[in-house]
């Protein structure tokens, strides 16, 4: 463990008791703790607004740790451990005086300074700059700060600009858990590791992917936050994108962070836009109305708590997203995420393009198109779709369609799959960037979707309903029969 003492960090959790920190954080930290990935010297400040000492804290942090860790997974020494590293100072996120307490807390520390901004995001501004008048900034300071980074393009630069004076690029870690998850990290190593696919990985080769990100549940009491938002600047505006920023871009000269995102940007410039004569074939909107969810009757958007009856928010958006350079070209990416949907899921469909001389039963050309399928969530894995013959002496040479299948539980039974918090926190230990957002990542990504919903405000896009437990409004299956497919789920094979 030698090799780890470099890592030691004093670690600052701004919003330290909100629902981020106590769900995320706090257990990501206890599972590199049980790792022994935090060393020794390592310790973590956690400030909130509310009162408190430090002693509450750890017996409030100890009850959610013991309800959100697996009885398998718990320990009482490394919770232990963990709980005695953590000190809790109440501060006001807007007074530079509080922060002196920050200073006093590292005092003389030579461990490197992480400050993670649980915070919304009209606050990163200010906490830079107060951390900045009290000196707790240096060369080596690294900050982490979480989606949304704006809800447009305009307000994006404004908040980068505010921490831009502060910190310098290199410093700042923007996340979207996505990108820690372990099929994503997967998805790198697949494409370049394997010739078998990164051969086959252009226009010559597939004839459209899918990407679906779906939800179950409701607004779960954000629709303040949500109703602001939408799907589309909630999910589209960096979930979905980054996905397909992997899926669709060049091979990086190297696994560096500026290598691998340079090629992202490629990806985002070259996004057609959806102007206002494609808007109808390109974008669905939709809002789910009263349904069935796991078997229990559900309400719709607007008889949600604190609904506005009146909203035209969307909890449901498919694209149609073509992108315009030479490996891309003619080949569709049909993306869709939404709440209340039948199941939560996150996948990856890549379909190739069939053989040029078919030569088997014409009744069964519709099986002729692998497929690859990549499972984010919630289990985790990769299925390769291929043909093989039946079995039997009366079948002749009548085709099967059976999978190659990679599900990392049960191919790495031993091996604990990290969550994506608990990768992305010890990146960020170890200064490693490739997995965070660079600035003009989330502009490149502001400046798309501020033109798809500019579009749409201007040509009054219609919002269509759908029943909570389905797969979102009817015009979704449109976007894609209209092209002579269908989406994953409803193929049947």
């Amino acid at each position: 463990m030698d090799d780890i003492i470099d890592f030691s960090s004093d670690l600052v959790i701004f919003g330290a008791l909100g629902d981020l920190a106590r769900r995320k954080l706090f257990p990501a930290l206890y599972q590199l703790e049980r790792s022994g990935l935090l060393p020794g010297k390592s310790r973590i400040l956690a400030l909130a607004r509310r009162q408190g000492t430090t002693a509450e804290v750890r017996t409030q942090l100890a009850k959610d740790l013991r309800q959100a860790i697996p009885a398998d997974e718990l320990s009482d020494e490394s919770l232990a451990a963990l709980l005695a590293r953590v000190e809790y100072h109440r501060l006001d996120f807007k007074e530079a005086s509080d922060f002196a307490a920050v200073a006093q807390w590292r005092g003389g520390s030579d461990n490197a300074l992480i400050v993670y901004l649980a915070t919304p995001p009209d606050l990163y501004g200010v906490i830079a700059r107060n951390l900045r008048t009290a000196g707790c900034c240096n060369q080596q300071t690294r900050v982490v700060v979480e989606k949304p980074i704006g809800h447009d393009l305009e307000s994006s630069r404004g908040i980068n600009d505010q921490l831009a004076d502060v910190f310098n690029e290199d410093q700042l870690f923007r996340i979207d858990h996505y990108l820690g998850k372990e099929t994503v990290q997967n998805l790198i190593a697949l494409r370049f590791a394997n010739n078998l696919f990164s051969s086959q990985w252009d226009q010559n080769h597939i004839s459209h992917v899918e990407i679906t990100v779906a939800e179950s549940v409701g607004i779960e009491g954000r629709w303040g936050y949500f109703d602001q938002a939408g799907q589309v600047r909630d999910m589209i505006q960096n979930h979905l994108l980054q996905l397909l920023c992997l899926i669709a871009m060049d091979p990086p000269a190297d696994l560096s962070a500026d290598s691998i995102r340079d090629e992202k940007v490629k990806v985002l410039k070259a996004l057609r836009p959806i102007t206002p004569d494609i808007l109808e074939t390109h974008l669905v909107r939709g809002q789910y109305s009263a349904g069935t969810s796991s078997g229990r009757a559900v309400p719709g958007y607007l008889e949600e708590e604190g609904a506005n009856r009146c909203s035209t928010t969307e909890t449901f958006v498919a694209l149609k997203v073509e992108i315009e350079n030479w490996r891309w070209v003619g080949v569709p990416f049909y993306i869709r995420t939404g709440k209340r949907l039948p199941e939560k899921l996150s996948q990856i469909v890549i379909h190739f393009k069939p053989a040029p001389h078919y030569i088997f039963d014409p009744d069964q050309k519709h099986l002729a198109h692998n497929k690859l399928i990549i499972r984010l969530q919630p289990d985790e894995g990769m299925t390769l779709q291929i043909l093989t013959k039946d079995q039997g002496l009366d079948k002749g040479m009548r085709l099967r369609q059976g999978p190659l299948e990679l599900t990392f539980s049960e191919a790495f039974a031993n091996d604990r799959i990290p969550d994506a918090y608990e990768r992305l926190l010890w990146e960020v230990m170890k200064g490693n960037q490739y997995l965070f957002v660079r600035r003009d990542e989330v502009e490149c990504a502001w400046r798309w979707v501020d033109g798809i919903i500019a579009n749409w405000k201007g040509r009054g896009a219609p919002l269509k309903r759908y029943a909570a437990g389905t797969w979102g409004p009817v015009a979704s299956i449109a976007l894609i029969t209209r092209d002579g497919r269908s989406w994953y789920e409803d193929t049947g094979y």
